[in-house]
């Protein structure tokens, strides 16, 4: 025969959630909680300053053709 299931043993019980003992200050633990959000909007500033340094300079202007440059799109191509 299977065993009964015993609901009356003993079992310990554990607090759940945060004990008094364990909280830190707030000051302290700030930082550790907002760590990756932090980080995240740094990484956000720099890489928006990077793009519009980026697209905000001159476009240089276009140069002369290296020498014996065959243009593609030419239609007196000979064949």
């Amino acid at each position: 025969m299977a065993k009964k299931n015993r609901s009356n043993q003993n079992k310990p019980n554990y607090p759940i959630g945060k004990s008094g003992a364990q909280q830190e200050n707030e000051e302290e633990d700030f930082y550790s909680k907002h760590k990756s959000t932090i980080w995240t909007i740094i990484v956000l500033i720099i890489l928006t300053f990077f793009f519009i340094v980026n697209n905000t300079r001159k476009v240089p202007e276009e140069g002369p053709y290296p020498p014996n440059y065959i243009n593609g799109n030419d239609t007196t191509e000979i064949q």
